[in-house]
């Protein structure tokens, strides 16, 4: 496994935890009319952000093993319930933080045993 392409489908991921906040950010407001619900900077930015996050992953795959694909994915649940508790000032509790755990343990033994 090529550690520069394992970067890059880290950081698509990061950019797809990102592109959810922004899509919350831009559903929860209120909106004069229907179509500004869908056209408006949170919103556009965070489907631009999912896009470049998916054609980085597609560039990760050429370093990455396929089966480490899903596994690295998981990490985009931590990823978004951090940056919820940052910007969007989200409780998170016993049970996710738990949660956040075995996915990272899980991680954790994945990569020992590949």
């Amino acid at each position: 496994m090529k550690y520069g392409y394992l970067a890059v489908y880290l950081i698509s991921v990061l950019i797809a935890s990102v592109s959810q906040i922004l899509l919350k950010i831009g559903a929860d407001r209120q909106y004069e009319s229907r179509i500004r619900e869908y056209l408006n900077g949170p919103v556009i930015l965070g489907y631009g952000l999912m896009g470049v996050s998916m054609l980085a992953g597609m560039i990760a795959y050429k370093g990455v093993p396929l089966s480490l694909g899903p596994v690295i994915e998981s990490l985009g649940y931590v990823f978004v319930a951090m940056l919820g508790w940052l910007f969007l000032k989200e409780k998170i509790g016993r049970r996710k933080v738990f949660g956040m755990m075995l996915i990272i343990v899980g991680i954790m033994v994945i990569q020992a045993a590949g």
